[in-house]
């Protein structure tokens, strides 16, 4: 059995990666359970603590005795603890899996270089069947080329911090690479007021906010007489976990470096 660190345990999606972890698939099983100085479930068996059973492990704040303890972490925390993370990992020389969303670009960077000494995969979405629409929307996207005009607009629950989400973000820039184009200059993330026609070159995203929508991604491409779209619809936080510790179990034993998504479910070599 490997073990598992779960970050950002008492978070919506580090519950439900305990809730994965619980039937210790592809052989992990949990070792440590991370939370923030002063959260109040400190202390707490993390599996009583989740809703799904007793793990014999408690809540802690110690993220170099939990990692020491462990074979790989698993990190939906938020971007600057993440990174954090990142860094202790590979000072530990323990692998890491990180989904948390809204890293600014020097924050990736900085995990980049805590990659340079252990094997880490860093993705803003977890999901085999939002992997396989980045995939697929490179491939429409080059087929439909400049005929088409690109608009993302994704929905997520009112309690989200990062707009537009880490999914669009990446979804943004895979359609763009595709086009050939770079989004700093292509990106337009909402439109009010007299703005224009649009342009031929423009990519828009838009960032919906309600209720407790777990998360939907609905990629457009719109041409003269007739509109083709690509949507992800998530039902549950489940399908992130089972990503995540998919991922976890993957990553162990491979080359120190940065990885995502796409080269856990090896899209990445198709």
């Amino acid at each position: 059995m490997a073990r598992v660190v779960v970050c950002g345990a008492m978070g919506r999606m580090g519950r439900a990666i305990l809730g994965a972890l619980r039937e210790r698939p592809h052989g992990l099983t949990l070792s440590g359970a991370l939370e923030v100085t002063g959260h109040p479930l400190l202390g707490q068996d993390a599996f009583e603590a989740a809703g799904v059973g007793k793990a014999g492990v408690a809540v802690t704040d110690d993220f170099s005795g939990a990692i020491a303890g462990a074979d790989v972490a698993i990190d939906f925390s938020h971007a600057a603890s993440s990174v954090e993370h990142a860094r202790n990992a590979s000072a530990a020389g323990k692998p890491i899996v990180i989904g948390s969303t809204g890293l600014a670009p020097g924050q990736v960077d900085q995990v980049k270089a805590a990659a340079k000494g252990i094997p880490c995969v860093l993705s803003p979405n977890m999901s085999v069947g939002v992997n396989l629409m980045f995939k697929v929307a490179a491939d429409v996207a080059r087929v439909l080329g400049d005929d088409y005009d690109v608009e993302i607009v994704e929905v997520h629950h009112r309690f989200k911090k990062d707009s537009p989400s880490g999914t669009a973000v990446k979804l943004a820039d895979v359609v763009a690479g595709a086009l050939g184009r770079e989004m700093r200059e292509a990106g337009v993330y909402g439109r009010k007021g007299i703005v224009g026609e649009r342009t031929r070159k423009e990519v828009g995203v838009f960032a919906v906010r309600a209720g407790d929508v777990v998360g939907e991604h609905t990629l457009i491409f719109g041409g003269l007489g007739e509109r083709f779209e690509i949507t992800h619809r998530a039902h549950s936080r489940e399908t992130f976990a089972r990503g995540a510790v998919r991922a976890a179990a993957w990553v162990l034993g491979k080359p120190n470096g940065l990885y995502d998504m796409q080269d856990v479910l090896g899209l990445s070599k198709t």
